[in-house]
């Protein structure tokens, strides 16, 4: 199965036309207004008009209200949402029924405990995203950090759910991290940065022909 590719946290149409015309399967708007790539609803909608048919748009939330959402779904063509914060299983279920859409749960990982929320989401959630944990320290966001956890903790296992691998992924790690993982789908976000927040296009194309050709 070919590899397939999220860039996450695009804000600017230059970045999304590199995503689109690269080859990204899904591209990612955050809207978690603490992080340097939280995209204003209003700008997102712009966005996610001009992405073709055929990409999928996600929008990441970290422990949303009810009442965010609905600002945000309501006025952003959206396919997925992305819970990258400490929701419940609970919570996920609530979401998928409130607004129909399928639901991706990230799961932060920093030792094979992490991998027991795994299990209990897949109950619920469309699709799993294991990112690494992050670092103990009050800058840290829920994602987007650009490290990498142990990806031998995933090799040979089988879940019940599709799933993606993210996590300090750039082009010169991503046939490493496809080999160790046996992934077949990638969220990358500062990896394909030249600064936190700003997408560089010329990363995007790189780690999108790098990743495609796997």
């Amino acid at each position: 199965m070919a590899v397939q590719v999220k860039i996450c946290g695009l804000n600017e149409p230059e970045g999304l036309r590199a995503a689109v015309t690269g080859g990204a399967r899904y591209v990612g708007f955050v809207f978690y207004p603490a992080s340097p790539r939280y995209v204003a609803p209003l700008l997102a909608a712009e966005l996610a008009r001009m992405v073709p048919t055929g990409v999928r748009t996600v929008a990441l939330f970290v422990d949303p209200d009810d009442e965010f959402l609905e600002a945000v779904l309501g006025s952003v063509p959206i396919d997925t949402v992305q819970l990258h914060g400490r929701e419940t299983p609970r919570r996920v279920a609530e979401v998928k029924q409130r607004y129909g859409l399928p639901v991706m749960k990230a799961i932060k990982v920093g030792g094979p405990e992490d991998l027991e929320l795994a299990v209990e989401h897949a109950q619920v959630a469309d699709r799993l995203l294991f990112d690494a944990k992050p670092p103990p320290k009050v800058a840290a966001l829920p994602g987007g950090n650009g490290i990498a956890f142990d990806w031998t903790l995933l090799a040979g296992r089988r879940w019940p759910r599709p799933w993606m691998l993210s996590g300090g992924l750039n082009a010169d790690n991503v046939a490493e991290a496809v080999r160790v993982t046996g992934a077949t789908a990638l969220d990358v976000s500062s990896g394909v940065e030249d600064r936190p927040g700003h997408k560089d296009p010329a990363l995007i194309r790189e780690f999108l022909a790098r990743a495609t050709a796997l």
